[in-house]
C-alpha cells in the first residue's frame, strides 16, 4: 500500500489575515488556491491540500505552542538550495517574515545535504522551506 498526504487542516486566529500570509507563501511554492468560503480557505499542490478555518472566538486565546501535543511544524521541499535561497529572498525577506534560528543554513544534523529556512505563520506556527536528499 502507497500513501500520500492528502490534506492538512488548520484551525487560525484571524482567518484575513492568515490568508493574506499564506497566499504569499504557498503561490511561490507552486499552491494554487482551491477554495475561498466565508468559513475558510484552502490551497493544493500535487494532491495535497491545506485547508485554514476562523477558530471558535472561545479557542483564539489559548493560543498555538508547538512544543504542546499536535503540529510542531510543517516541512515544504524544495528541489534545490538554490530554490530555497531564492524563496528566503523573494518571500521572507521581501515581506519581512520572521526568520527563525539564523536562517537559511544547513543542518548536516538531518542529513548531509539537508538546507532549510525556518520561519512563523501569523500564529506562531513554525514553518520550513527545505531542501534535501532522499
Amino acid at each position: 500500500m502507497e500513501s500520500t498526504i492528502g490534506h492538512i487542516y488548520l484551525y487560525v486566529s484571524d482567518l484575513a489575515r492568515s490568508h493574506s500570509f499564506y497566499k504569499k507563501i504557498l503561490i511561490p511554492l507552486g499552491y494554487s488556491e482551491l477554495l475561498n468560503e466565508d468559513w475558510g480557505y484552502a490551497f493544493i499542490n500535487n494532491g495535497t491540500s491545506l485547508f485554514f478555518e476562523q477558530a471558535p472566538e472561545d479557542h483564539v486565546q489559548e493560543g498555538y505552542h508547538r512544543r504542546r501535543i499536535g503540529l510542531n511544524h510543517i516541512a515544504f521541499k524544495v528541489d534545490s538550495r538554490e530554490a530555497v535561497d531564492t524563496f528566503f529572498k523573494d518571500v521572507i525577506v521581501s515581506n519581512k517574515f520572521k526568520v527563525l534560528y539564523d536562517t537559511p543554513k544547513a543542518f548536516p544534523e538531518y542529513g548531509q545535504h539537508y538546507y532549510a529556512v525556518f520561519f512563523e505563520d501569523p500564529d506562531g506556527i513554525k514553518l520550513e522551506v527545505a531542501y534535501y536528499a532522499e
